[in-house]
């Protein structure tokens, strides 16, 4: 994909050039770019010569001055502008695999580029990692990373990612070592399978690593009544196992479901240290507490309102907690409503795998002023659902009025509008 431009920031650079939505840019400083990474790298100057050429076809130069670390407001359709590079494995527990036909057309992509993961915080498993990228890697010294481990058994590797080169995991992750590119950590455990003393073997050969690992983390399988491969859920017994192998290495963190799972407590900040992946669900439930006790809550609001938190299984935790102290404002009733995920199947418990379909019937009966909703439960600066259905769809099957909280990890803006009401 070329460097086509998504959209200016007002008053930047990049506005006062007219640059507009649908311009491609071609080159700075007479460079060609790959990716985000070069364009970040080019623009570290303070002369530059933009080539661009514009949505009609019409090619334009532009000289400017510019502060040395000042951006030129661009925002891209895309983090790399050649091609993303394709995931090569057939993992046993691959979530993309197992997903029906009709979903989005995005749902269905597998990347494992290094980039996007330096860039956007994905993972990768490193089985297509040429020397010429590793070459890129020491020469800009790109990082972190964050790396889909799973097992440093190359054996067991092999067989997890179905891929032959899925036995190099360690020797490359050593090489990250040798060369000072830092990395964090994913394991997904597949009971039977790397869990127990596989787990322990694991975890053992990156505390070798030493500072080079930033973070671990152990996260659940996730199986849905469309998965084919015969694998076991993390079950209660399994998850305090894990915990107690975890316990036992710096830096490695447990998911919040697997602590759910074990019937235990969830930890406390210091457990989770920088909350390096929350977006994997390691620590999600704590950062959402301890957001939510620094906003000062009114003690009353002007006129009776009732508010519904449609919501995961896997957040009613927390949302438990928050709604518990919201129902002491006076005049505010709040209730959670987690939502019972029927298309995929029970054992899948989180927000961003919700249907408009589930959704609807959740929600359809419940007496309420206005349905709150976390935005993952949709595509990206859209109103759709991953089944393809739109928040109008809903509104109109359940006649309900819907307030969608952008992040789901802040209750700010939970907060006030409970403050304005």
């Amino acid at each position: 994909m070329p460097a086509i431009v998504s959209s200016v920031v007002e008053g930047s650079i990049a506005d006062e050039l007219s640059i507009l939505s649908g311009d491609e840019i071609l080159s700075i400083d007479d460079t060609k770019m790959q990716d985000m990474i070069d364009y970040n790298f080019l623009c570290k100057s303070e002369l530059l010569n933009i080539e661009i050429k514009k949505a009609n076809g019409d090619i334009e130069v532009f000289e400017l001055e510019k502060d040395y670390d000042e951006d030129l407001g661009i925002v891209f359709e895309s983090a790399v502008f050649d091609k993303v590079k394709p995931c090569l494995n057939h993992c046993l527990f691959c979530f993309v695999d197992q997903q029906p036909n009709g979903l989005r057309d995005t749902l269905y992509i597998k990347d494992d580029d290094y980039r996007l993961s330096y860039l956007q915080g994905t993972y990768i498993t490193l089985t297509n990692l040429k020397e010429e990228d590793k070459e890129r890697i020491k020469r800009m010294h790109l990082g972190p990373f964050y790396v889909s481990v799973h097992t440093t058994n190359p054996e067991l590797r092999v067989k997890m990612l179905r891929n032959p080169n899925a036995g190099k995991a360690l020797e490359n992750l050593k090489w990250f070592r040798k060369n000072g590119i830092p990395f964090h950590a994913q394991i997904v455990l597949c009971p039977g399978l790397n869990d127990g003393d596989e787990l322990e073997r694991t975890l053992s050969d990156l505390a070798k690593l030493k500072n080079t690992v930033l973070s671990v983390a152990i996260v659940p399988v996730g199986v849905t009544q469309f998965r084919k491969e015969n694998l076991k859920q993390v079950d209660k017994e399994c998850a305090i196992k894990t915990l107690e192998i975890a316990s036992k290495f710096k830096k490695v963190c447990c998911s919040d479901e697997i602590f759910l799972l074990a019937g235990q407590k969830i930890p406390e900040s210091k457990y989770y240290g920088n909350f390096s992946q929350l977006d994997d669900g390691v620590g999600s439930i704590r950062f959402l507490l301890e957001d939510f006790k620094a906003y000062k809550l009114p003690k009353k609001i002007s006129r009776p309102y009732k508010i519904a938190f449609a919501t995961s299984f896997a957040a009613k935790y927390a949302m438990d907690k928050i709604a518990e102290r919201l129902n002491k404002i006076n005049n505010l009733s709040v209730a959670v409503c987690p939502v019972k995920s029927d298309y995929w199947g029970e054992k899948i418990t989180v927000a961003g795998l919700i249907t408009s379909d589930d959704l609807i019937k959740t929600v359809k009966d419940i007496d309420c002023d206005k349905v709150f909703i976390p935005s993952v439960m949709l595509k990206p600066y859209t109103e759709d659902f991953l089944d393809g259905k739109n928040l109008s769809y809903v509104i109109d099957k359940t006649k309900k009025e819907f307030f969608v909280v952008k992040n789901i990890y802040s209750v700010k803006e939970v907060v006030d509008f409970i403050s304005n009401l």
